[in-house]
């Protein structure tokens, strides 16, 4: 069976300067780790707590920065 994937919606680091939070910023104030921000640069998901912080930080939901993106394959499925 393939599954989609659930991704970000926004470009989160962008979201994120344009609140006046600076990637040197999250690190100096020990907002966000150097290995949280490289997931999200890599486009791989946080955990809850991290995404938590992000809605607080953004003043929004989790559904506002990520989405399901189904599998478009069209074939057999592998079960």
């Amino acid at each position: 069976m393939c599954l989609g994937i659930v991704k970000y919606r926004v470009d989160v680091l962008e979201a994120l300067k344009e609140r006046g939070w600076s990637t040197y910023r999250l690190r100096r104030e020990k907002v966000l780790a150097e290995s949280v921000i490289q997931q999200i640069r890599r486009g791989d998901l946080v955990s809850q707590e991290k995404l938590a912080r992000l809605c607080e930080m953004l003043s929004c939901q989790p559904g506002d920065l990520l989405e399901y993106v189904p599998d478009t394959e069209t074939g057999e499925s592998d079960s």
